[in-house]
């Protein structure tokens, strides 16, 4: 019996951000997990740890997911895009620079999820109503009560070409 068939690791093939990589884990670790702690990508953060507030999202295969809920076997061989892979600090995504411009964060806790789940709706859907992005984020919570600029910063965002 191997070492990993004894503790109940897999090694699983994950592509991040375009990279492909490979990591060793049990199987229902949560991805979140992965990314922050094998990974060093802190953009999804560890908010409820019950996929409720938002703060973990990612986007897989172009959809939002929360990355605290989602097995890492579950991601393997899947398109994965946290933060760290829409933009850079010289050529920011355009939702990033909206938020920006429309000052959308004040603690910034949620701006990973609320970002990530603005850019799969975009990505989807380039001119969505203001209903459908109050609809989109609604399971996105966000404490310090920022919500009119974060609504203002996906409108903006969807008036630019992504």
């Amino acid at each position: 019996m191997s070492e990993q068939q004894a503790t109940g690791e897999k090694t699983v093939t994950l592509k991040v951000n375009g990279q492909t990589l490979s990591v060793t884990a049990m199987a229902d670790t949560p991805l979140l997990l992965i990314l922050r702690n094998d990974l060093q990508l802190n953009g999804p953060k560890y908010g409820c740890g019950l996929g409720e507030c938002g703060a973990c999202t990612v986007i897989i295969d172009g959809v939002a997911a929360r990355a605290c809920v989602f097995p890492l076997a579950g991601a393997e061989g899947r398109a994965i895009t946290t933060l760290e892979g829409i933009g850079s600090r010289e050529c920011l995504h355009p939702v990033q620079q909206a938020f920006i411009d429309e000052q959308a964060a004040q603690c910034g806790y949620c701006m990973n999820g609320m970002i990530m789940t603005a850019k799969a709706l975009l990505d989807r859907n380039p001119h969505p109503t203001e209903a459908q992005i109050r609809n989109e984020l609604s399971a996105n919570l966000c404490r310090c009560g920022t919500h009119i600029e974060i609504l203002r910063a996906v409108m903006r965002a969807a008036r630019h070409p992504l």
